[in-house]
């Protein structure tokens, strides 16, 4: 772990056509892309803890949640990332920067590139007002 800043985020999937089986590949094949990228400190499958209202789990891994943490100076790049391989998919992004959390959620390519530019205002700093 580096000394600078980072992000954490709580990446979770909905795909309400899929089933438990194809959730789970669908998450793990995200999350191996998100180890490759530059600047994710670290990434992981979301473990049984504090179970989220409609969230299944595969023993003590949850299904669809996901766990990164990016460097400051990488969060725009991860998360032009997520736009590119989650546009059009539903899906929330808890963000937490600066002490401070924020909770975003899309169902379409519009909601999701206004969920990411608030997410980065709100890692800049700013005051942000969603939804």
């Amino acid at each position: 772990m580096t000394s600078e800043s980072t992000v954490k985020l709580t990446i979770t999937l909905n795909e309400p056509d899929s089933d438990e089986e194809r959730l789970d590949q669908i998450t793990r094949n995200l999350l191996r892309e998100i180890k490759e990228l530059d600047g994710v400190e670290q990434a992981g499958l979301a473990v049984v803890g504090e179970i989220p209202e409609g969230a299944k789990s595969i023993g003590s891994i949850l299904i669809g949640i996901l766990n990164a943490e990016v460097s400051l100076t990488s969060f725009k790049t991860f998360v032009g990332f997520l736009w590119e391989r989650l546009a059009g998919n539903p899906v929330e992004l808890e963000v937490e920067a600066n002490g401070k959390k924020l909770k975003v959620k899309a169902s379409s390519r519009q909601e999701l590139l206004a969920a990411i530019q608030a997410a980065e205002q709100f890692v800049a700093g700013y005051e942000v007002t969603y939804g």
